[in-house]
């Protein structure tokens, strides 16, 4: 449940917007209109190693994007406007629903290709603000600024408004219209190599032990199996070699979220240690799915435990505080 004086968070992504920046920001001004991108089919980029490769190497972090926004509060409104009939911006659909984004279809009604989504997403925040006056923050995802007036409304309508757009293709004018502006790159897990490899690593070091315990159980057992009735132990090996990899799938999965609650919130509050709570808080705001005692922990402390190589946890008081793990850390720690 998110706490009673959190605050509601309303996102609206000129999707097209932030594609094309992205994609000219990592290729060159100009670029994602003289290369055409618009018009690239699901079939040209199977077909063109070299195209699909310079749309991986300018892909939209959607997760980060909407991480930081939770960071602010519950999100209870989170939209992205687009032409969804377009290769491009139809490749990040699977990503935007498992993230409960709303789908806003907007075809365009000139041959400039131009499909109206600053007046849309416009009316739509007035039209929120209005309907929703418990609505504390509007976030704009784009740079253009066509939003300038939609950001000063906002704000004297009493909301708290934040843009996100990608540097060198946002107007600085929008950001000083903004109470907070955040550029895509300077975004927790944004622009660092080392973040999923680091994750790996860390989110797989306590599932492979407590396999590694489990394993040595199983094949004690699987070999009492075989001899009683080989066909059985055959059928049952088989049967659990797939929920063996969901569950430390699920572990995994569990290990990052932690990893990117704690990123987010030291680089959010610019704290060293942050709060148990506020950390689960954010995890939950990230994924509502996320619970403890479906991984086999009796409550968060234990799970926290658990993720010893992840996390350092220290007592103050009624307290409970939480870091990062990190290099200078464990030599301080050894320190002192």
């Amino acid at each position: 449940m998110p706490e009673p004086t959190e605050g509601r968070v309303a996102v609206y992504i000129d999707f097209d917007n932030i594609v094309i920046s992205r994609y000219d920001q990592v290729h060159g001004r100009g670029h994602f209109l003289r290369e055409q991108i618009r018009t690239i089919t699901a079939d040209s980029v199977r077909d063109d190693r070299d195209l699909a490769a310079r749309l991986e190497r300018a892909t939209v972090d959607i997760g980060a994007v909407l991480d930081y926004a939770s960071s602010f509060g519950s999100i209870v409104i989170s939209r992205a406007y687009a032409d969804w009939s377009i290769e491009v911006n139809a490749s990040y659909r699977d990503q935007l629903m498992e993230r409960a984004v709303d789908l806003v279809q907007l075809f365009p009604a000139v041959r400039s290709m131009k499909n109206g989504a600053d007046i849309r997403l416009a009316v739509d925040v007035v039209e929120d603000l209005f309907r929703l006056p418990d609505l504390s923050h509007v976030i704009i995802v784009a740079g253009d600024s066509d939003y300038i007036p939609l950001a000063q409304r906002a704000a004297r309508l009493g909301r708290y408004v934040v843009g996100i757009g990608v540097a060198g293709s946002t107007s600085k004018f929008l950001a000083a219209a903004c109470d907070e502006f955040a550029d895509y790159d300077a975004l927790p897990g944004i622009g660092d190599d080392s973040v999923e490899d680091e994750e790996d690593e860390t989110s797989a070091a306590e599932p492979a032990k407590t396999d590694a315990e489990a394993s040595a159980e199983t094949q004690a057992e699987g070999r009492a199996r075989r001899r009683a009735n080989p066909k059985a132990a055959t059928e049952t090996t088989t049967a659990s070699a797939p929920s063996k990899r969901a569950k430390q799938a699920a572990q995994q999965a569990a290990s990052a979220l932690l990893t990117r609650a704690l990123r987010l919130g030291h680089a959010k509050n610019d704290a060293d240690w942050l709060a148990s709570s506020g950390v689960k808080n954010q995890m939950l705001r990230m994924d509502p799915s996320f619970q403890e005692s479906a991984l086999g922990y009796k409550n968060f402390t234990e799970f926290l435990k658990s993720r010893g190589n992840i996390v350092q946890i220290k007592e103050e008081g009624q307290t409970r505080l939480l870091r990062l793990r990190s290099a200078s850390a464990d030599e301080g720690d050894g320190r002192s």
